[in-house]
């Protein structure tokens, strides 16, 4: 239900009439008033929604939504992956990941390097038709954050797994091809070796190369949507 109607949110269904009452979600969805409350009580923790006195429960303008949330983010991605929205995304990306992946060189520890090497291999494997390339792209990315061992850019670890999924298909459908693994290892280098600047210019240097395509693109493919 929570699904449903944030989807309905974010695609606009209620730009032009009135968000329902709860008891009109409660029949249309087919539920309990208790369900229907907690679903509304999660969007609006979400920042889609707010109650209002003599107004009732209204849909809040964009500007208000939690885009730090996965399911947010999931759903503005479902409506429009589009080449703005994805440059956005990986300008946030800049000024997190390239610190994240400094910090874990510092701090890492063997478990971590493990970690961020799995998900190297599985990058590899993708390749070679043994692993999906977007899953294992992601983990490697994922991997780094943790290995941050800071708990703040741990807290970004679901966001960019979220907008991953449609940031990489994108930049694989106009390269024509999966990401640069030699380009990857040179993070994983950096971090195993204890290079905190290494790993810096590393990460940055992959994420300006995403920033470049999505710069060259006139508009985003069709079928972007995440599965």
């Amino acid at each position: 239900m929570l699904d449903a109607i944030g989807r309905d949110i974010v695609t606009g269904r209620y730009d032009a009439t009135p968000f329902p009452t709860e008891a009109e979600l409660t029949a249309q969805h087919g539920v309990s008033r208790s369900v229907t409350r907690e679903a509304v009580k999660m969007l609006t923790a979400k920042g889609l929604v707010s109650a209002r006195p003599r107004q009732g429960t209204i849909v809040e303008p964009s500007a208000n939504w939690n885009m730090f949330d996965p399911d947010v983010l999931r759903w503005l991605l479902e409506r429009r992956a589009s080449p703005e929205l994805l440059r956005h995304f990986n300008q946030l990306r800049v000024a997190i990941e390239p610190e994240a992946a400094a910090l874990a060189a510092e701090f890492h520890d063997e478990a971590d390097l493990d970690a961020i090497a799995a998900g190297l291999e599985r990058m590899r494997e993708a390749e070679q038709g043994r692993d999906d390339a977007l899953a294992a792209d992601i983990a490697f990315h994922v991997a780094i954050m943790a290995a941050s061992h800071n708990p703040f850019y741990r807290q970004f670890r679901d966001v960019v797994a979220t907008a991953l999924q449609t940031s990489i298909r994108f930049t694989n459908k106009i390269k024509g091809h999966t990401a640069n693994i030699a380009d990857h290892a040179r993070v994983y280098e950096a971090i195993s070796a204890g290079d905190a600047d290494g790993a810096r210019r590393a990460m940055r240097h992959l994420i300006g190369e995403v920033l470049e395509l999505i710069a060259k693109s006139d508009a985003a493919p069709a079928g972007l949507a995440p599965a």
